[in-house]
C-alpha cells in the first residue's frame, strides 16, 4: 500500500486532471442511461400476471390499456377524435359507444345497462389500447401526443398516464434533490471542519465519484427512477465519512511530519486500512438487496454497492490529490471548529451506562412489536398531485363512474360461450364488481355479433383467446380488491383452468405478495452477511451480536416512530430501510468499538477505555450522522413523490436515531459485556 500511496502523492496533479477528464465519458454514460418509471416491470417474470401481459401483447397487440373520459362531445366529434387518435404512433385501437351507434343512431337507442356504464351526464368513456408496453417510450410519447390533440376535452387514465406524470414530476425535481443535499451537507461541513475550502474539495471529490457511479450505470441498460433519486443522496451521505476520516488523519500526520507528501501518504495508508471494515459492511448491506424477488432491489443494490466502492477509491485518490493541489487555500482559510467536544456528554453517558442499558433492554421487545404495526401502502399513484392530468382522470372515473380499477380475463378460445357467459355472470355477482364487458356478453343486451365491427371484435377476440374487461369499485392495492381478485381467480379456474386474470389490479396484488416475502428475506440476508463480515473484521463472535442488536434497535425505533405518528410508508421503504440503515450506520458502532478494543489492549480499565473511545469517536460520529441527515432530509421534505420523500425521511431520521443509540447504548454494552468480549474476541488478551 505504501507504493500506491506514494504514487498518489507524487502524481496528485495528474490524478486531479485524470479525474476531470474521466468525468466526460461518465457524463455521456449518465445521459445515455435510460430511467424506468414503472415499478411493476420489476415483478418476477414467471408469475401468471406477467404471462398475461405477454399474451395481451402477442395475441391482441395490446401492450398497454387506458380508459379516457370525454366531456361535452357528440357522436360525430367523438368519431372524428377517434380517427385522430388512431393516427398517433403506437396507438392500437380506439373504441367508444359511438362505434356501436355511428352518427345515424342516437345513443338513447342503446340498452340502458350499457349506456349507464359508459356515459354520465355530459361525459362518456373511451378505451384506448397501445401496441407497446405500459412504460415503453413509444407509449408514453403517444399519451403525451393524445393529450396535445385532445386538450382539456379528454382525460386519460391508466398506468401509462400514471407513468408519464411520474416521469414529468420526477424530472422537474431531480436536479433539486442533489442541490438540496449538497447545500445542507455543505453547511454541516463548514461548521464541523476547520477550513472553509476543505468542504468544497470534499464535496467535489464525492461529486466526481457520484458521476462515475451514475455514468457506469449504462452497463445496466436502465435504472429505476427511485434508484436515480436516492442513489445520489445516499452515496453522498454514506461515503462522506471516508473523506472526513482521511482529512483528520492527514491533519494528525502533519503534526509529526513536515513533508506534506509523506504526511498524506501516511494518511492514505491509515485510511485505507481503517475503512475497509466499515466499507465492506456497507457494501454487503446494499448487495443484500439483490436477493429480493422484486428486482428493484437488485437495481438499488448494485448501483449503491458500486457507489460505495467508487466512493472509497475517490476518497483515497481524488480527495487527497485535491487537498495537495489546493494546500495553500486550505491553510489560508483556517477557522475554529464550531461544534463542541462533547466532554460533559461523554462523562454523563458512561456514568449513567447502567440506566441506559436498562432502558435499552426494557424497550427492545416493545420497539420490535410496534415497528411491525407500521402501516404500509402500495398505491403507486398516491403521490401524484391533483393538478396532474392522471389524477384528474382517475378522480372523474371514481366520482362519475364508481370505477377504481380494471382487470382483464383471458379465456382460451376452446372454452364455450356458455361457460364464458356463466363465468362472467358469476363474477358480476361479486361484491364490488361494477361491470363485466366481453363480446359474447353483448347478446344479453340485444347486440348480436354481426352488429359488431371487425375492429371491436379484434379488440376482444383472437384465434387463441377471448378477453373480458372487469371493472371494479375497489381501489388498487387494497385488501378488498386483493380478496376480490382471489375470488375471481377461483371462479375463472373453475370454468377454464388455462385462463389468466391480468391487468393493473392483479399485478398490484402480486406486488403486495412479493414485497411481503422480500421484507423478511432481505432483512435476514443483510443481517447474516454483515454479521459474518463484522466477525472477520473484529475477530469476535460476541461483538457483532452486540453491535447489530444496537443498530436493529435503532431501526425498530425508526419504523416505530412512523406507527406512533400515524404515518403510512411506501412498501419499498419498508423493505429497504432496514438494510440501508444497518449497512450505512453500523460504521459508527465499528469505529467506537475498535477504539475501545485498542484502549483495553493498551491496558486501560474498561470504564476509562469507554470514556476515551467515546470521547475520541463522538465528534466523527456526529459529523458523519449530520451529513447523512443533511443529505437526505431536504429531499424527504421537498419531494412531491411520496415514494422518494418518505424513504429519504426514514433514512434521515434513521441516521439521527442510529447516532443516538451508538453513542449511548454501545458504550454501555461494551462495559457491561467486557468479560464476554475478552473471552470471545481473538487476540484480545495478547498484550
Amino acid at each position: 500500500m505504501r507504493k500506491i500511496s506514494d504514487f498518489i502523492c507524487r502524481h496528485h496533479w495528474a490524478i486531479v486532471l485524470g479525474s476531470l477528464l474521466l468525468m466526460i465519458p461518465a457524463l455521456f454514460g449518465y445521459i445515455a442511461t435510460k430511467v424506468n418509471y414503472d415499478l411493476l416491470v420489476y415483478l418476477p417474470s414467471d408469475i401468471e400476471t406477467i404471462k398475461g401481459q405477454e399474451i395481451m401483447t402477442e395475441e391482441f397487440g395490446t401492450g398497454a390499456f387506458s380508459i379516457a373520459v370525454l366531456e361535452n362531445m357528440p357522436a360525430k366529434e367523438t368519431l372524428e377524435l377517434e380517427d385522430k387518435i388512431r393516427g398517433v404512433e403506437s396507438v392500437n385501437q380506439v373504441l367508444s359507444l359511438a362505434d356501436l351507434t355511428g352518427t345515424a343512431i342516437p345513443m338513447d337507442f342503446l340498452p340502458s345497462e350499457i349506456r349507464e356504464k359508459a356515459t354520465h351526464d355530459n361525459t362518456q368513456l373511451m378505451i384506448i389500447t397501445f401496441a407497446n408496453g405500459t412504460s415503453d417510450e413509444a407509449t408514453l410519447a403517444a399519451v403525451e401526443e393524445i393529450r396535445e390533440i385532445t386538450g382539456k376535452s379528454c382525460l386519460i387514465g391508466g398506468m401509462s398516464a400514471m407513468v408519464l406524470d411520474t416521469k414529468i414530476l420526477f424530472n422537474s425535481e431531480t436536479i433539486l434533490y442533489v442541490g438540496i443535499a449538497v447545500v445542507l451537507s455543505l453547511i454541516v461541513l463548514l461548521l464541523c471542519l476547520d477550513s472553509f475550502v476543505v468542504p468544497f474539495l470534499l464535496l467535489g471529490s464525492i461529486g466526481i465519484a457520484l458521476l462515475f457511479n451514475m455514468g457506469t450505470n449504462i452497463f445496466l441498460g436502465e435504472i429505476s427512477y427511485i434508484t436515480q433519486a436516492i442513489s445520489a443522496v445516499l452515496q453522498l451521505g454514506v461515503t462522506m465519512d471516508f473523506s472526513i476520516f482521511l482529512y483528520h488523519k492527514y491533519e494528525a500526520a502533519k503534526k509529526n511530519e513536515k513533508d506534506k507528501l509523506k504526511a498524506m501518504s501516511m494518511a492514505i495508508r491509515e485510511t485505507a486500512s481503517s475503512v475497509v471494515g466499515s466499507a465492506l459492511t456497507t457494501f454487503a448491506g446494499f448487495l443484500a438487496l439483490c436477493t429480493m424477488s422484486l428486482t428493484l432491489g437488485t437495481d438499488i443494490g448494485i448501483v449503491m454497492a458500486k457507489g460505495v466502492v467508487l466512493g472509497v477509491v475517490c476518497a483515497i485518490t481524488t480527495f487527497p490529490a485535491l487537498l495537495l493541489v489546493c494546500d495553500k487555500w486550505v491553510e489560508k482559510t483556517r477557522h475554529k471548529v464550531l461544534i463542541p467536544e462533547f466532554k460533559k456528554v461523554t462523562e454523563f453517558i458512561v456514568e449513567k451506562r447502567k440506566i441506559i442499558l436498562a432502558i435499552f433492554l426494557v424497550l427492545l421487545i416493545p420497539a420490535y412489536i410496534i415497528q411491525g404495526k407500521t402501516e404500509v401502502y402500495y398505491k403507486l399513484d398516491s403521490s401524484i398531485p391533483e393538478s396532474y392530468e392522471y389524477t384528474q382522470a382517475m378522480t372523474k372515473l371514481r366520482e362519475d363512474y364508481g370505477m377504481e380499477s380494471q382487470m382483464m380475463i383471458l379465456t382460451r378460445s376452446e372454452t364455450s360461450n356458455a361457460n364464458v357467459n356463466a363465468m362472467a355472470h358469476e363474477i358480476e355477482g361479486l361484491d364490488g364488481v361494477d361491470a363485466v364487458v366481453g363480446s359474447s356478453l353483448l347478446s344479453d343486451y340485444g347486440i348480436s355479433a354481426e352488429i359488431l365491427g371487425d375492429e371491436l371484435r379484434d379488440v376482444m377476440e383472437t384465434e387463441n383467446y377471448s378477453m373480458m374487461l372487469v371493472l371494479s369499485n375497489y381501489g388498487i392495492a387494497t385488501d378488498e380488491l386483493n380478496e376480490q381478485i382471489a375470488r375471481i381467480n377461483e371462479i375463472v379456474d373453475s370454468y377454464d383452468d388455462g385462463a389468466i386474470v391480468a391487468g393493473e389490479g392483479p399485478l398490484m396484488k402480486d406486488l403486495v405478495e412479493t414485497s411481503d416475502r422480500d421484507f423478511t428475506n432481505v432483512n435476514f440476508v443483510s443481517i447474516g452477511v454483515i454479521f459474518v463480515i463484522m466477525a472477520l473484521v473484529l475477530k469476535s463472535i460476541s461483538l457483532p451480536v452486540l453491535l447489530m442488536a444496537a443498530i436493529e434497535f435503532a431501526i425498530f425505533l425508526n419504523l416505530g416512530t412512523a406507527f406512533l405518528t400515524g404515518t403510512e410508508i411506501p412498501f419499498i421503504a419498508s423493505i429497504v430501510i432496514g438494510t440501508i440503515q444497518l449497512g450505512a450506520t453500523i460504521d459508527y458502532a465499528i469505529l467506537l468499538t475498535t477504539k475501545y478494543l485498542e484502549e483495553r489492549q493498551n491496558g486501560k480499565a474498561k470504564i476509562q477505555a469507554a470514556k476515551t473511545a467515546l470521547g475520541s469517536s463522538i465528534q466523527s460520529i456526529f459529523v458523519s450522522a449530520m451529513c447523512f441527515f443533511g443529505a437526505t432530509i431536504g429531499v424527504g421534505l421537498f419531494s412531491q413523490i411520496d415514494m422518494i420523500g418518505s424513504l429519504c425521511t426514514l433514512i434521515a431520521r434513521g441516521a439521527i436515531i442510529s447516532m443516538a443509540i451508538v453513542v449511548t447504548v454501545v458504550p454501555a454494552l461494551l462495559v457491561s459485556c467486557d468479560g464476554l468480549i475478552r473471552k470471545t474476541t481473538l487476540g484480545f488478551n495478547k498484550r
